[in-house]
């Protein structure tokens, strides 16, 4: 009988960060990249992340590797919407939206509304 797999928080991290850096890597590289391998990178830093890690190194991740943070938002969005986003570019990229859907709009609004 073997013993079962225990994840040690610091091996829970560094198993996050190896996965964080690959995915940058990969989002980075100009090279084209098998869909499989980039899905299953993919899965296994979704995994490492809903992990329990502590806050500190959460944060840290998420601010060191861009793509992750991506990843780590649209994997809360029910719950937390864009909060990793910056209110600016949030409310900018509506107003673009807003605009381009009245350009598409069959009863057009008068500008200011």
């Amino acid at each position: 009988m073997s013993a079962p797999k225990v994840q040690t928080p610091r091996s829970s991290v560094n198993t996050a960060v190896a996965l964080a850096h690959l995915l940058e890597r990969i989002d980075r590289s100009g090279d084209p990249i098998d869909a499989a391998q980039y899905q299953i990178v993919v899965s296994r830093l979704k995994k490492a992340l809903s992990a329990n890690l502590p806050d500190t190194a959460l944060t840290a991740v998420l601010n060191t590797y861009p793509s992750t943070a991506e990843l780590y938002e649209n994997m809360h969005y029910e719950s937390s919407g864009l909060s990793r986003s910056s209110l600016d570019s949030a409310v900018s990229a509506e107003m673009q939206a807003s605009k381009l859907l009245g350009k598409f709009s069959l009863h057009p609004r008068p500008p200011g509304e």
